[in-house]
């Protein structure tokens, strides 16, 4: 949720690193992203949770990619010329999340920043969102990161990294 905003801070910008699945626009705090690599080769791994993509070698490291559409329910789509993986650090890892694509990095002010509606349309559970922010005639919906890869998740990747 996003925190009170007070006078000072309410001219603030936070930059996201904003990405499409489908139709909608999301976006994650840039502070989280450390890369947005074009699509490798995933090599699949058996046994492992159905968002789970793979495994990328990333310049010698290896990092799970996660499939975000599968991650959040929506219709599976191919691979193409605009997928991207977005690498992120999460507990000293880099996870990779499969976009249909990455379009642009946005500060988005803090006073355009609110709290998710109850009656939230999306399809995502509304405990992985942080916000909606509004850029002109945009939605974008805001990500948590800890969230979208819930603790459970991240003892399964823990789980599938050590067994590599």
């Amino acid at each position: 949720m996003p925190e009170e905003i007070t006078a000072a801070d309410a001219d603030e910008t936070k930059p996201f690193v904003i990405f499409r699945l489908g139709d909608e626009e999301f976006g994650m705090d840039v502070m989280n992203i450390k890369e947005i690599a074009r699509i490798t080769t995933i090599t699949r791994v058996p046994h492992t949770p159905d968002f789970i993509e793979g495994i990328i070698n990333l310049r010698g490291s290896l990092s799970t990619v996660i499939n975000l559409r599968k991650r959040f329910g929506f219709e599976s789509k191919e691979i193409d010329a605009n997928s991207r993986i977005i690498i992120a650090e999460l507990e000293d890892k880099p996870v990779g999340m499969l976009v249909d694509e990455a379009t642009e990095v946005l500060r988005i002010p803090v006073s355009d920043i609110e709290a998710t509606p109850e009656m939230a349309t999306t399809e995502i559970s509304k405990e992985y969102l942080r916000g909606v922010g509004k850029v002109e005639n945009r939605l974008i919906i805001l990500l948590d990161l800890k969230q979208v890869l819930a603790k459970t998740d991240l003892e399964e990747l823990k789980e599938f990294e050590e067994r590599e």
